[in-house]
């Protein structure tokens, strides 16, 4: 695994982690974890809804983004050593042993 990789896992959990907290902390119609820590909560992560709904929209972005990004390295990461440079799968048993006499 690259370096690259772990980077993008490590801002993929943090982002994971943040978007929870920042949905938690929106107000909804029947108020939410938001509404428990008073107006802390709003505080936290800019002035009012707009700040909040804006800093959701971008961690969400940076979710999605190094998802893709994930999936897309370790999928050049497995195609390059899976199959080796001749493009061969798994090699072939040749050898095969009879199956025993069931001795009737």
């Amino acid at each position: 695994m690259s370096t690259l990789t772990i980077l993008f896992y490590i801002l993929f959990v943090l982002a994971a982690i943040v978007l929870i907290v920042v949905i938690l902390l929106q107000e909804g119609r029947g108020g939410g974890f938001g509404e428990a820590l008073g107006t802390h909560g709003r505080e936290t992560f800019g002035a009012g809804n707009r700040g909040i709904n804006t800093f959701t929209a971008v961690t969400a972005g940076i979710f999605l983004a190094s998802a893709l990004l994930i999936h897309v390295l370790n999928r050049q990461s497995v195609a390059e050593s899976a199959f080796g440079e001749d493009g061969g799968g798994a090699p072939m048993i040749e050898n095969v042993a009879p199956p025993p006499d069931s001795g009737n």
